[in-house]
């Protein structure tokens, strides 16, 4: 073969490559973007896969939701893939403490105890509890519902509050063993009102809009907020999932993502972002 065959040789290899991109320069360009595409890490986040909006199975077993919206936008925002792996609840904090995931987020809410085991990002979600009313009933707070009758979960933050307010003994505290239970009670108009986790609750209402419910949260309802979670220590995935909140808040995305899955009147939280 003589220099002239090679020469011809080579450039036909190029040309099967891509003929249509590698020309002018942009050949560079094509190696340069395979290259930063093997780059990227692909990080395991266990999720529950239960806890609908936030992270629940559609027919055809895809995990979707809020959690997983935003968890994608943080990931895009930094240059990272994600695999996410739906965790039963019982095992999740384990699954992410001895490096079965990288991180978890399942609406799970920061507090003292679980701070000790895990690591956690800044909130990207305010938890706190909401009140539901029947389209006639309209409330600015607990003391509107004196001698209503409200559901709640038993043994729940909803149920803290109604007895607080009226009596842990009150008649008028209609307790069910889970959260949908209490929101085909409100439904069915057996009860007045029902007390719950925003994010539950607005979802609810925003796939059911000709119930009509009212919502109201009182003044006196604390802020609880969710984190993402990660192995004790781990320092560098913490910051690339802190990063990627802050940048996903800043352009708006966040949003967009908490008007899809709450409904377009729900209030964005302003979250202790520093």
């Amino acid at each position: 073969m003589n220099a002239k065959q090679i020469r011809k040789g080579v450039q036909d290899e190029f040309q099967n490559f891509d003929g249509s991109c590698c020309h002018d320069g942009c050949f560079n360009r094509c190696f340069h973007d395979e290259r930063h595409a093997a780059q990227a890490t692909t990080y395991t986040v266990g999720t529950g896969a239960t806890y609908r909006p936030f992270e629940f199975q559609t027919p055809s077993k895809e995990i979707v939701g809020f959690d997983i919206d935003l968890m994608k936008a943080i990931a895009k925002a930094e240059g990272f893939k994600v695999d996410f792996i739906n965790t039963l609840w019982g095992v999740i904090f384990e699954s992410v403490k001895n490096g079965d995931r990288d991180m978890i987020m399942s609406g799970i809410t920061i507090t003292p105890q679980r701070q000790e085991a895990v690591d956690f990002s800044l909130p990207y979600f305010a938890a706190h509890q909401l009140i539901l009313t029947q389209k006639s009933l309209t409330v600015k707070g607990m003391a509107d519902l004196k001698g209503k009758n409200v559901a709640v979960v038993a043994n729940s933050a909803g149920d803290i509050i109604a007895s607080n307010a009226f009596g842990k003994a009150s008649k008028n505290i209609k307790r069910f063993d889970n959260t949908p239970l209490v929101l085909e009670e409100l439904s069915a108009g057996g009860v007045d009102a029902a007390i719950g986790d925003v994010g539950v609750f607005a979802y609810y209402v925003t796939q059911n809009p000709d119930k009509k419910f009212n919502m109201a949260r009182d003044e006196k309802f604390e802020d609880q907020y969710f984190g993402i979670a990660v192995r004790k220590g781990n320092k560098a995935m913490l910051d690339k999932v802190n990063s990627g909140l802050k940048k996903v808040i800043a352009s708006g995305e966040y949003a967009k993502i908490y008007a899809k899955w709450f409904g377009e009147k729900a209030p964005v939280p302003t979250l202790p972002i520093k």
